[in-house]
């Protein structure tokens, strides 16, 4: 058994990259175990209530919100000041979390949702990135990151890849800047190195 966090992560699913963003500014160090979803391990499937990562185990508690780690990690250390933004930043993460990932799964994984309108879907998803576009300058509050930008920033990502030429062709270049400036970022590289599988036994990989 062991005293430090442990954080069970995907590379590629938004809701750990947050989490990583998270914990990386905040500069705790966690053992990193990696989780194929089509295969995983069953102490995390112990460990999680939902069976979803990111999961973060710190001494007996479990954080099982990737919203609810990084206010974890926050609240430990916040030298960027993140946590220092309007009201506005969690109502937006609210329409991210919900309408947003709503139509941008069923504009992405548009097999699975035979009943729903891919065309219709990708409209009500880019109806929040032109919000989106509204509000930056060049951030969501101006100069600096903020909460709000670290936790939304993966899912516009997310659905950018969807179809990179047609996202990049829409009129609303202050997210383009936006997201490709958080993609050349010492950030984003510092969460995004791959790691191999987990498995019970092997020895720690640490974050950051």
């Amino acid at each position: 058994m062991t005293d430090e966090p442990i954080l069970y992560s995907f590379r590629r699913c938004p809701y750990a990259m947050r989490a990583r963003l998270a914990i990386l500014t905040s500069g705790i160090h966690v053992q990193l175990r990696e989780i194929v979803l089509r295969d995983k391990a069953p102490e995390f499937l112990e460990t999680s209530p939902s069976g979803t990562v990111p999961c973060l185990k710190v001494g007996g508690k479990v954080i099982d919100e990737s919203l609810h780690i990084m206010a974890w990690a926050l609240a430990q250390n916040d030298p960027e000041a993140w946590m220092q933004m309007p009201t506005e930043g969690y109502e937006l993460m609210s329409q991210c979390d919900g309408p947003f990932k709503h139509s941008l799964d069923r504009t992405k994984y548009g097999t699975r949702y035979p009943d729903d309108s891919t065309s219709q879907h990708r409209e009500l998803a880019s109806a929040f990135i032109r919000q989106l576009n509204d509000q930056l300058s060049p951030n969501l509050f101006g100069d600096k990151i903020k909460l709000a930008d670290m936790a939304i920033l993966p899912f516009v990502r997310q659905f950018a890849h969807i179809d990179q030429a047609w996202f990049y062709a829409q009129p609303w270049p202050k997210v383009i800047a936006w997201l490709d400036a958080f993609k050349a970022s010492d950030a984003f590289n510092e969460i995004m190195p791959k790691y191999t599988k987990w498995h019970t036994g092997d020895t720690p990989v640490y974050f950051p």
